[in-house]
């Protein structure tokens, strides 16, 4: 019974110092070094991650992307599913270490395999884009729609192209508009661009330049160069109230979050 009772304090024990350690690893302190490394160095995949994030953004220490992909790098070879899909991005950018795409999809791979939405998502980028494997449109409709349906809305964005385009299955532009409308809503610019295109055409949904003018008018402010240039080209086919209306709509819109 002592011995039960032992082991019980030692791992309320270990679960406190770890807890400590994302804590201040989150805060990016200066105690986060301190509480992290004793635990990364005994092998804690935790502790480990919390260093290769601490590195990553130069919380608590200087930057240090080759550092990041150490730690990063210990605490995947564990199945930490967070260190997996951060160590995908730095071979993915060639931070730290020599770009490389083969290596970035087998750590998204890993990752996405655990459920990860952002690891699905760039494990579907790569195959859209023959980026590390060949190009196989079919393969990254498979990750962006398991992506998708998690709420992720660059996965919406990317899967409503693939049916807007039919590639990797059959063109549907309603399909289309369907899922850029999921990520729109969530304030994707270029989901937001590309719906306002199908208003303006009336390819999926039924033709309406006030909607069109409003999702082109959010495209813009959130970022896409081609949305104020494509709010004014729809402008011109409105009418005065048309474009207070539309305005009006941008006005009062909040993005809603994914369920």
């Amino acid at each position: 019974m002592k011995t039960i009772a032992t082991y019980l304090l030692m791992c309320s024990a270990a679960l406190a110092d770890i807890s400590t350690c994302r804590a201040a690893a989150s805060l990016g302190n200066g105690s986060a070094l301190k509480e992290c490394t004793p635990l990364a160095k005994a092998g804690n995949p935790d502790a480990q991650f919390s260093l290769g994030f601490m590195y990553t953004f130069g919380q608590g220490v200087p930057q240090d992307y080759k550092e990041a992909a150490r730690w990063y790098r210990l605490a995947a070879e564990q199945g930490n599913l967070p260190a997996q899909f951060n160590l995908g991005v730095i071979y993915d950018k060639g931070k730290g270490v020599p770009q490389d795409y083969k290596e970035a999809m087998h750590w998204y791979r890993l990752a996405a395999e655990q459920g990860d939405a952002s690891a699905q998502f760039s494990l579907g980028f790569m195959y859209d884009s023959g980026q590390g494997v060949p190009q196989d449109y079919k393969e990254a409709l498979l990750w962006y729609r398991l992506a998708a349906e998690q709420g992720n809305a660059s996965a919406q964005s990317f899967l409503g192209l693939s049916y807007n385009f039919g590639q990797g299955v059959p063109q549907d532009y309603k399909e289309a508009a369907r899922w850029y409308r999921l990520a729109a809503e969530q304030g994707n610019a270029s989901a937001q661009l590309n719906l306002g295109v199908m208003y303006d055409s009336g390819q999926g949904v039924p033709q309406d330049y006030v909607q069109a003018h409003m999702w082109f008018n959010l495209a813009g402010a959130a970022g896409s160069p081609k949305g104020a240039e494509n709010r004014d080209i729809v402008a011109a086919k409105m009418t005065p109230a048309q474009i207070a209306d539309a305005q009006r709509l941008a006005r009062e819109w909040k993005p809603k979050t994914a369920k």
